[in-house]
This record gives C-alpha cells, structure tokens and sequence, in this order.
C-alpha cells in the first residue's frame, strides 16, 4: 500500500495592498501585509513508487470538477519541481485535493496547495531544504507561494517574494465570496493606467501591528484594485464592505485581485453572528482565525 503524506493548505489574506514601480523583469513590484488564517484546503499527497508500473506522472484529483487534474495542476507541479531542484522524493504520484477556498478569490488557493505540496515533500523526504531554499523554489510556481510556505503574518515587497516576519496578528475574520471573478492580467494593466489619487497607509498598518492595536489595523485595510474595478464589480465589493461593518466588522476590505472580500473582528461570537445575517442574504461566507506561521 502506498503511503499517504497529509498537508493543510491555508487560506491568505492582503490586510493592505499596494502597487509599486515596474521590475526589471517586467513586472509590477507590490507592498502588502499579508496574513495566513484557519480556512484551508486538504492535501493527501499518494507517492508512487518508481517500480510502480503504470504510474507515470503525477494526476490530480479533487471535489471541484473544474480543477486542472494533470501536471497543469500547480500542486503537481511544485511536485516536478522539487523532484527536479532536490533529487529526492517520487516522480509520479496522485494528489487528492479536499477544497474549501473559493477558485479566483483573492485568498491564495492554489499558491497555498503548491505551498503545501513543497512543505509535505520537504518534510517526508528529509526535510533538507531550509524554509528560504523552499520559498526561492515556490517564487517559481507563483508570487503568492513564498508567502503560503509558512505563512503567518509579513510584509511582502518586490513581486511578493521579499517578505519579513510581523508580529503575530490575532484576530477573527469573515471571508465573502462575491459571485464574479477577476481578472489579474487586467487589474494589473488598469493600475498601470492612471495615477492612483489613493494608496494605502502601509507605515501605520506595520505600526499598529506592531503596537497590537487590531482598531488601527482595521482604519488601514486598504487595496488599490478596488480603485480600477469595473463598475458594477466594484459596486458590489463596496456593498458588501458595507454590510460586513453593519455587521460588526472592525473593517473591511478586498483581497489581492479579488473578488473575495473579508472583514476583521475581535471575537469570534462576532464574527460568527455576521455570518449568520450574510448567508441569510445569500452570501457565500466563512468563518476563520488568523494564523501563526506553519512548521516545516
């Protein structure tokens, strides 16, 4: 029988998030704080053994039909990758993958699936990679896979690769799933485009967690994308701002391109009353804690 290698794969959230100058390379360099938290996907990672006949490659299988199911899949390929960067572990396998983060989101979900795949090899074949050799390899996969390899609470800088450790921000937060999706390629191109009259506080949302003051983290909850929606888009991300504080939320704000959309609270109870008024609305939510960093 084959083992099973087990692995969470938690959600991330952009307390702030801002737009900075062209890279070298092309693309746009960003400044967030960003934050792990308790809402994740399941991982069983099944290694075939190489004399396993038959079994070439590495296949996905998951409870969202829509899912890529091949190597195209970004947990399959942090496998390939770190078969090829490392020598070690399988060359084929099968992934099951359980998930409750919602597809183009905002939240991380594949970035946090790659992140677990490279954390859930790493550990079961040696360990030998230490925790920056394994976010050099997850910048390959994508910016936000740095981050999800151990998470926790930091600022990111150049395409979200340079991160430094924050104190841990220990809150309550509800995540909404608006029913629209966007476009990364084109939020990106839409800030190129015009001078942003606004950007977030990111001096004072490092100093108010710094000082533990979550009522001064929730005044700085700031995302320049919601400038450069479109319309209708940005009008219902708005609206569902708006009902989180009604709600009770400290504040409230979109994650990375969206279109998800959380807010913060002190107390659990809070948090789960206003889920209780969203889904009474018709709103997809969740409940969820911050999270300390994972271990390797």
């Amino acid at each position: 029988m084959n083992r099973v290698i087990s692995e969470k794969a938690w959600a991330k959230l952009n307390l702030c998030l801002d737009v900075t100058e062209k890279l070298p390379d092309g693309y746009n360099g960003i400044r967030s704080v960003m934050q792990s938290i308790s809402f994740c996907d399941d991982l069983d990672i099944i290694p075939y053994e190489d004399t396993d006949k038959g079994n070439q490659g590495w296949t996905v299988e998951c409870n969202y039909k829509y899912i890529p199911t091949g190597e195209s899949n970004l947990a399959a390929r942090a496998a390939l990758l770190y078969k090829s960067a490392t020598g070690l572990g399988p060359s084929s396998g099968l992934i099951k993958i359980y998930k409750r983060i919602p597809v183009c989101g905002g939240f991380g979900g594949g970035s946090s699936n790659a992140a677990a795949m490279l954390r859930g090899l790493n550990r079961e074949y040696g360990g030998r990679l230490a925790l920056a050799e394994l976010e050099s390899l997850g910048e390959r996969l994508g910016a936000d896979v740095p981050f999800c390899v151990e998470g926790g609470t930091k600022y990111a800088e150049g395409k979200g690769e340079k991160l430094t450790p924050l104190p841990f921000l220990d809150c309550h937060v509800l995540v909404c799933r608006p029913d629209f999706s966007c476009s990364t390629p084109e939020l990106f191109a839409a800030v190129d485009r015009i001078k942003m009259r606004i950007r977030p506080d990111v001096a004072g949302m490092l100093k108010a967690i710094a000082d533990k003051d979550l009522m001064g983290v929730a005044r700085r909850l700031f995302n320049v994308f919601e400038e450069v929606l479109p319309k209708k888009q940005a009008e219902t991300v708005w609206e569902m701002k708006d009902l989180l504080i009604d709600s009770g939320a400290l504040g409230a704000v979109m994650t990375g391109t969206g279109s998800g959309v959380f807010g913060i609270f002190s107390a659990e109870a809070a948090a789960e009353e206003a889920a209780v008024r969203l889904k009474a609305e018709g709103i997809e939510c969740y409940t969820a804690r911050t999270m300390d960093i994972n271990k390797l």
